[in-house]
């Protein structure tokens, strides 16, 4: 399954060098407004110590991580819904992608352009959701203007879509954050083909020192449950290259910031991980959480849904802990499950399938 992150924020707030540091590829990271017009897009490796210690106990020749995609989308700015600085073509590159990591310029630096003038990370949040929710507004009011006539000869179909929409134009108007709403699975299949772009969950990243950010701002994010990384964007940078070994050296972590922004962004997006091992590779695979056992089987390959009998499960720990799968077996730790298992993250699963 792939997924794709997007990141956003106004001009000069570091998201071309975030973009760069995590994907070690070269783009543009002049010193001025819309220097990214085109999205640039990399894959990356989620870290996950789980798939180094599988393939360590069963030697395996391989390691295969989960990949999530990042999106460096251009800077938006106060009037993109209108087509503000070219918004409107960077507001329908945010459509594509599956959730959001807002990038809000905390760092202070003359020599960088600041296109507001002053550091204000709420004040450049507002802006960002504003131009999203406005955006958002005007494609619910066009869709519902398409569906009038359907609406008014009482298509059953057409009015529970119609319903959704006009909750999500209410609710719009209101917060502008149609993400932290709860809404109905049904609701969401009827929204779904608007691709609104407040609906995309979302993280914040206060780009620079943790000096440079009060409790008090902190604290606010933390009130509104708003997901919420500190990082120093250009050290992050400057230090990419750099292995566990010369990291220590150096006396910084060893697990950087970059590692916990790629799995805090692979985590907004509901999904759990399970694990296939053996000698010739250990390997994490992606599922939506509340996936059965045969949607995962579907995950390796499609005949492994179709032709499903049953899964061989172990969590990853308890593997772990008794040395291997032999072991396991004679303490009976190996559960036999069937088409209506719920794949817990972290199952270790053997797909048993009739081709």
């Amino acid at each position: 399954m792939s997924f794709s992150i997007g990141i956003v924020g106004l001009p000069n707030v570091g998201k071309s060098t975030l973009f760069q540091a995590i994907t070690k590829k070269q783009v543009g990271r002049e010193n001025y407004p819309f220097c990214t017009i085109e999205p640039n897009v990399g894959t990356v490796a989620v870290p996950d110590e789980r798939v180094d210690k599988l393939a360590e106990l069963t030697k395996s020749a391989k390691k295969i991580y989960n990949t999530v995609e990042f999106v460096d989308i251009a800077g938006l700015v106060k009037g993109a819904n209108e087509g503000e600085g070219l918004g409107n073509k960077f507001l329908a590159h945010i459509r594509e992608v599956d959730a959001i990591v807002y990038v809000l310029r905390a760092f202070k630096a003359d020599q960088i352009v600041n296109t507001q003038g002053e550091i204000n990370v709420f004040a450049e949040k507002e802006i960002l959701d504003t131009e999203m929710a406005l955006k958002d507004l005007a494609t619910v009011e066009k869709r519902l203007n398409s569906l009038a006539r359907d609406i008014k000869a009482g298509d059953k179909s057409v009015l529970k879509e119609a319903k959704a929409l006009e909750k999500a134009r209410a609710f719009l108007k209101e917060s502008g954050e149609l993400y932290k709403e709860n809404w109905e699975k049904e609701e969401v299949k009827a929204l779904k083909s608007c691709q609104l772009l407040t609906l995309k969950p979302r993280l914040y990243l206060l780009n620079g020192r943790d000096s440079d950010i009060s409790e008090e701002v902190l604290r606010k994010f933390e009130e509104n449950n708003w997901r919420v990384l500190v990082m120093d964007i250009l050290s992050e940078f400057d230090s990419s290259e750099l292995n566990v070994v010369e990291r220590q050296e150096l006396g910084l972590s060893s697990k950087t910031r970059l590692d916990l922004l790629i799995k805090a962004s692979h985590n907004l997006l509901d999904l759990i991980t399970f694990f296939t091992t053996g000698p010739d590779e250990t390997r994490a695979w992606t599922i939506k959480e509340g996936s059965t056992a045969p949607q995962a089987g579907g995950v390796i390959h499609s005949d492994f849904e179709k032709y499903f009998i049953k899964a061989e499960v172990i969590g990853w720990q308890d593997l772990l802990s008794v040395g291997g799968f032999a072991e396991a077996r004679e303490r009976g730790l190996i559960r036999t499950e069937g088409k209506e298992y719920i794949v817990a993250d972290g199952d270790v699963i053997e797909i048993k399938h009739g081709r």
